[in-house]
């Protein structure tokens, strides 16, 4: 079952620097919510304050009512970095159960299997492989690949397909939207692609410039399941307009 979300009054400061200003947001469980805003912007912190691998200055963050720490230990979130952070001297197959495989006894019973992940996003040929053996979409599919594994019901992505090119990351959404349609969870995304924001999400977050703080909480009224050709249709095409120009509006543009 999909978990919410919940910020109350969060804020961050890293001694005299202000980076996340005071921040209220609700999350609503199986919902797919976006961060868009400027490089260095503290877009990255507050995720990681919901992941529970940043304190909190002040405020709170809980999921489904229970502190990050505690989700975390019970495996109820999955982070999908910015790099893969493939285990260098395990396989495909290894790396996709790395997170089944820590802490056994907290993985929960009813997890999707690796293996018919690895066939669902056109790996399993692959199973055996090292990652250097691997394309960095690959790669990045592996990584996807152990964070629905886990079975969470928060996935938590900072960035993830920020470094490949346009053609690789445009199939990555596709895929990420085709694997939450099967196994749903609650998302919270980083990105810097207004593009990418609007084809995943059910509302796209504009942040302006450090400290960061939501100025625009913008829902996204497109039908499920997107068809691939999504980018094309005049919703869509006004959507990013919209989120260009709250942004511009957040950067004092």
């Amino acid at each position: 079952m999909s978990a919410g979300i919940v910020l109350d009054g969060v804020s961050k400061r890293f001694g005299t620097l202000d980076v996340v200003d005071r921040t209220d947001l609700a999350v609503g469980p199986g919902s797919f919510v976006s961060v868009v805003g400027p490089s260095g912007c503290g877009k990255s912190t507050l995720l990681r304050m919901v992941a529970g691998l940043e304190p909190v200055s002040s405020g709170s963050v809980t999921i489904d009512g229970a502190p990050p720490a505690a989700a975390r230990s019970a495996k109820r979130i999955a982070v999908v970095p910015q790099q893969p952070g493939l285990v260098p001297w395990r396989s495909v197959d290894g790396n996709a159960r790395l997170l089944l495989d820590v802490n056994p006894g907290a993985t929960p019973a009813a997890h999707p299997d690796p293996a018919a992940l690895l066939e669902e996003v056109g790996l399993a040929d692959f199973a055996e492989r090292l990652p250097h053996e691997l394309s960095g979409g690959m790669q990045q599919r592996v990584a996807l690949v152990r964070a629905v594994a886990l079975g969470a019901p928060v996935m938590l992505m900072d960035e993830p397909f920020a470094s490949l090119d346009e053609i690789t990351r445009t199939e990555m959404r596709a895929l990420l939207a085709r694997l939450l349609a099967l196994h749903p969870a609650t998302v919270l995304l980083v990105t810097h692609s207004i593009p990418e924001a609007v084809a995943l999400s059910d509302r796209v977050l504009v942040v302006g410039p450090r400290p960061a703080r939501i100025t625009a909480d913008v829902t996204i009224d497109l039908a499920r399941p997107r068809p691939a050709d999504v980018e094309d249709d005049p919703a869509f095409v006004a959507h990013c307009g919209e989120l260009r120009r709250r942004l511009h509006e957040a950067m004092g543009r």
